[in-house]
């Protein structure tokens, strides 16, 4: 199981997009979420995966993942199974110095919301910071996938 460090940011402006190399659409739910742990279900494109994360560590900035690569049919039946509402974004890829920017554009009950994570390799590891990026809001517990299914940006 692998520790990912990552850190979470609001976007401001649109210009991810013209910045973006590649872009998805992404359909996820959760099967379950107990005591900071999660298992995930994620249609990605033509791909499907299941996630396992355990509980956030230092703050948000990091936390254990493990995944695996599902066919995406089999995906897709298992969003049935999901608690909560069904989180629907693009995610568009966009590199910035040595590093990628994931940035999720929310759609349906989370329209408006936009954000940009970043991996790294260590919680101290620095970063060039492409324009776009806005307030920090790593360790923000309203940002994370699974609460925005519960608690969706539409109701804040």
């Amino acid at each position: 199981m692998a520790l990912e460090i990552e850190r979470k940011f609001l976007v401001t402006g649109d210009s991810y997009k013209e910045m973006a190399f590649h872009s998805d659409r992404i359909a996820q739910g959760y099967l379950c979420r107990e005591g900071g742990n999660s298992a995930r279900v994620r249609v990605r494109g033509e791909k499907g995966y299941l996630t396992i994360k355990g509980p956030s560590l230092d703050g948000g900035l990091s936390r254990y993942e493990w995944e695996k690569e599902i066919p995406a049919n089999e995906a897709w039946e298992l969003i049935k199974f999901c608690h909560g509402g069904i989180i629907d974004k693009t995610r568009y890829l966009v590199k910035c110095g040595n590093h990628t920017f994931e940035v999720d554009e929310f759609h349906g009950d989370n329209e408006g919301l936009v954000v940009a994570e970043v991996e790294l390799d260590s919680t101290t590891e620095e970063f060039e910071r492409p324009a776009f990026l806005g307030e920090e809001v790593t360790g923000d517990k309203r940002y994370y996938n699974s609460s925005l299914t519960r608690f969706p940006y539409k109701n804040w």
